[in-house]
């Protein structure tokens, strides 16, 4: 069974075991790299779960984590973040329901629509995303670490 919780300042630990597995497994995905958090200490951590208006989640199946998402308000338009389902997760509905839970979170805010960025050639998670119904846009992502690609961004209507 899936559950997606929301989570806070105090869950650092938990939310610090995924973000460091995301990035360690799919270095790709990710403007950040894992040589920015691996030695973060735990203030660090509880910041980026304090931003004013942020949401964030984690996802497990049968109480093993297995991904997690976060969603930032920028206005009437949220965006989504960090979004990563674990190898184990795939295919079993987690990305779905980490969607689904952000999308929630932000309509419940009084956003529109939302946006994301995805790196090109990261085909399951655009798949995903195109079945949720985000559109591509011809805006201009951030630069990814390597300071070649540039992200793909995506936007939806809610």
């Amino acid at each position: 069974m899936i559950d997606v919780q929301a989570i806070g300042p105090d869950d650092w630990k938990a939310w610090r075991d995924l973000r460091l597995a995301a990035l360690g497994e799919a270095p790709y995905a990710f403007g950040s790299q894992l040589a920015d958090w691996v030695e973060a200490p735990e203030e660090r951590w509880r910041q980026r779960l304090s931003e004013p208006g942020a949401y964030q989640v984690i996802a497990t199946i049968d109480g093993t984590p297995a991904g997690m998402a976060g969603g930032f308000p920028d206005n009437d338009t949220a965006e989504l973040v960090s979004m990563w389902v674990a190898p184990a997760g795939r295919g079993q509905g987690v990305g779905n329901a980490l969607m689904t839970a952000v999308e929630d979170w932000a309509r419940s805010t009084g956003a529109t629509a939302m946006t994301l960025s995805v790196v090109p050639g990261n085909d399951p998670a655009h798949g995903l995303y195109l079945r949720h119904g985000y559109v591509d846009t011809d805006e201009p992502g951030d630069l990814m670490a390597d300071g070649v690609r540039r992200e793909l961004v995506m936007r939806k209507q809610l």
